[in-house]
């Protein structure tokens, strides 16, 4: 790489499972990296300076422990930083239906102060790439055959206590049918996660405009792969399900099974991101970054359990939480147009890449059925 070309970025949560991989590859393209991160317990554990990820940062990185609510450590971060890409903030639909203020306080507040300090403070700052979600479209789109396109709200409870998971068309009531949603989608986010990600990306967006610098909100879908919390049990399916398995513990499926997630895998993200890094026009928008296919819940169950070679019951509850979903699939015309990115790792193949991880490490205690007593405790799980 020339060094024209070398930028110097700042990665906000940064030793996360994204953040750690992303940082490590754009030290490999020849960058120089900055990485901030508070080493939160619920991702890196009751010794974070051992965890995993931490320790897979690349000892060329230069790592700063701080939270981003934090001015003065926000402001030692930026210091010759060009390039930003914010991933810090609180994961999770779940808990941030409960957990409200501290969401709002790290998600939309550490944001607050990022941006204050970038349009405030003589920073050579000139892109700002935020981590958005595609929790912000709520539903997302869907098809009525009498009605065309629709933007369904969120399933009654009602309905959802029958077993009946469908989405219906607010016109006629007729079963409308889920279709890949785009970025000029209508944002209606189901979660007090998906209302402060829409924030996040919204104020990047803003401010980017603002201060003509180039300010991308890339919409991750489902993330999964080798590196993710397996002990985090509000994030990833994927690690849920296979400490599940790996304890000898029956799946608990919500719903009916048939739900389903965009799943993509997370060197599909961080190179994607790369591209976003590098991408030399200046741009003020928000893309979609997914895998275009949709997985359903109960598929994923089998996958990792024929992997794992190992069974455990699988049972259908029929329960579910609020704030969830029923579909998403990602349409990623935008993105493909602009970066010309036409290939996506298959979910059999990422799943085989997670498992093989997986297997190397401990067996983490499963802590599944405390966090759904919690959640059925705050009326939050049906």
């Amino acid at each position: 790489m020339k060094n024209k070309m070398k930028k110097n970025i700042l990665i906000t949560g940064g030793a996360g499972f994204i953040g750690s991989r992303l940082a490590n590859l754009l030290i490999c393209s020849g960058h120089n990296v900055k990485v901030l991160d508070n080493l939160s317990l619920q991702v890196h554990g009751e010794i974070p300076e051992s965890s995993h990820l931490f320790l897979s940062l690349n000892p060329k990185v230069e790592f700063l422990k701080g939270c981003i609510t934090d001015k003065k450590t926000v402001i030692k971060a930026l210091d010759k930083i060009d390039t930003v890409i914010h991933l810090a903030a609180e994961t999770g639909t779940g808990q941030s239906m409960y957990a409200i203020q501290h969401y709002s306080d790290i998600n939309i507040g550490g944001t607050a102060v990022l941006l204050d300090l970038i349009a405030n403070h003589p920073f050579p700052v000139k892109k700002i790439i935020v981590a958005s979600s595609r929790a912000v479209y709520g539903e997302g789109k869907y098809k009525c055959f009498n009605h065309g396109f629709i933007f369904p709200s969120s399933r009654t409870e009602n309905n959802m206590s029958k077993g009946n998971f469908n989405l219906y068309c607010p016109l006629c009531n007729e079963i409308a049918v889920e279709i890949a949603t785009d970025e000029s989608s209508q944002l209606k986010p189901a979660s007090i996660y998906g209302v402060t990600k829409l924030a996040q990306e919204q104020m990047v967006l803003t401010v980017g405009k603002s201060l003509a610098i180039a300010a991308i909100a890339l919409r991750y879908q489902n993330v999964y792969g080798p590196g993710q919390s397996l002990s985090n049990p509000y994030t990833g399916i994927l690690s849920i399900f296979s400490n599940r398995i790996r304890n000898n513990k029956p799946i608990n499926i919500f719903e009916d099974g048939n739900e389903s997630r965009d799943f993509i895998y997370i060197d599909d993200v961080i190179s994607i991101t790369k591209k976003f890094v590098e991408y030399n026009k200046k741009i003020v928008d928000a893309f979609n970054v997914g895998s275009g296919s949709a997985t359903d819940v109960i598929t994923i169950a089998k996958l990792l359990q024929k992997e794992l070679k190992i069974d455990v019951p699988t049972i259908i509850t029929g329960k579910f939480r609020v704030g969830d979903i029923r579909h998403n699939k990602a349409d990623l015309n935008k993105i493909e147009n602009l970066l010309k990115i036409n290939s996506y790792t298959d979910i059999k193949k990422g799943i085989k890449n997670f498992v093989k991880w997986v297997r190397a490490q401990k067996v983490n205690d499963d802590e599944f059925d405390k966090s759904i007593e919690i959640l059925q405790k705050k009326g939050l799980f049906k």
